[in-house]
Order: structure tokens, then C-alpha cells, then sequence
């Protein structure tokens, strides 16, 4: 099983070909939210965070095939290795930042849809859950530049994203896992 993200480009190529309306970064959210929450049906996933039962399983190989087998691994990476899919570091930090608060938006959707309305969560992970729910609704600003400070804290924003949701995959769908085994 590979662990290594489609590109963004390929991602994107193929939610044209399938006319999706969603940006890859978005989808890769839902996705990361989806199986976050404890969604695991590896040939419905799309059909599911799409919220479109009429949608069919990805090709096998194709970049969603693919991106569903990379974030699957990431997630439960003991090393924790989980990425998001985002616009290279040469993008306008205005598209980077945008990319960053669809992918939040779709993470909240894929994760709602998998673990319910009232998932079993920590404390921190309540507080992570409503920090992406801020992030979320946040739009970015084009000041036109592009300095250090911001882009130093639109990286602390992407990790602190990645760990949030390697935290709320733990507390939804390791947890429960683990409980089930042990039961």
C-alpha cells in the first residue's frame, strides 16, 4: 500500500473528467474527515463524502484511488506522516491559504458524515474539531505581498491542521478500534 499523495494537478485533472464540484484540496479534506471519523468503506468513500450515492468507486490506479490509499496509510502512520494536499510552497500565499481553508471545510464535512453529530471526543479533540470549524469559515486576504510572517504562519496553520487531524482520527476511529478489540 503506498503512502505517497497523487499530486494536487492529477487530483484536480480528475475531478474535472468526473465533474465533481469540489477543489481537490477540498476533497482530500472530506476524504482525511471521512476516514477520520471512522468511515472505512474503501469502495464507497467517494460516494459517501460526496454525499451522492450515484457516484461510482474510483478506477483502480486512478489519482482518487490512489489519494484514498495514501491518506488511508498516512492516517495510521505510527510515524505520523500524514499530509494534506495543498498547492506547492511557489503559489500565491492568497491560493494557498484558500486551498487550506477548503480543505478544512471539506474536512468537517467528511468527518460529520462518518462519525455523527456527537462523536465520542476528547477534550482536546472538541477543541481541534472547533479550531478546524473556525479555520473553516475563514476566507484569505490579498494584500498583494507575500512576507516572511505570513507565510511562517500560514505554515503553523497547516500543522497545527495535520495534527488536529491525526488527533481527531485517534480519539473517532483508533479509539473505538481499540476499545472493540479489546472487548
Amino acid at each position: 500500500m503506498s503512502d505517497t499523495l497523487p499530486s494536487l494537478a492529477e487530483v484536480d485533472a480528475e475531478i474535472r473528467h468526473l465533474q465533481l464540484a469540489m477543489p481537490g484540496s477540498e476533497l482530500h479534506g472530506g476524504l482525511a474527515g471521512w476516514l477520520a471519523g471512522g468511515g472505512d468503506d474503501a469502495a464507497g468513500w467517494l460516494a459517501s463524502v460526496m454525499a451522492d450515492p450515484t457516484l461510482a468507486a474510483p478506477a483502480a490506479g486512478s489519482a482518487l484511488d490512489r489519494l484514498r490509499t495514501a491518506t488511508a496509510a498516512q492516517l495510521e502512520d505510527r510515524d505520523f506522516a500524514f499530509a494534506l494536499l495543498l498547492p506547492e510552497d511557489g503559489q500565491p500565499l492568497s491560493q494557498r491559504s484558500a486551498a487550506l481553508f477548503d480543505w478544512c471545510r471539506g474536512f468537517l464535512g467528511g468527518f460529520g458524515l462518518a462519525a455523527g453529530q456527537r462523536p465520542s471526543l476528547s477534550e482536546e479533540g472538541q477543541e481541534a474539531l472547533a479550531d478546524l470549524a473556525r479555520l473553516a469559515a475563514a476566507q484569505p486576504e490579498d494584500d498583494g505581498t507575500d512576507d516572511a510572517g505570513e507565510e511562517d504562519a500560514l505554515a503553523e496553520i497547516e500543522e497545527f491542521v495535520r495534527v488536529a487531524a491525526l488527533l481527531l482520527h485517534g480519539d473517532a476511529a483508533l479509539g473505538p478500534r481499540h476499545r472493540n478489540r479489546l472487548n
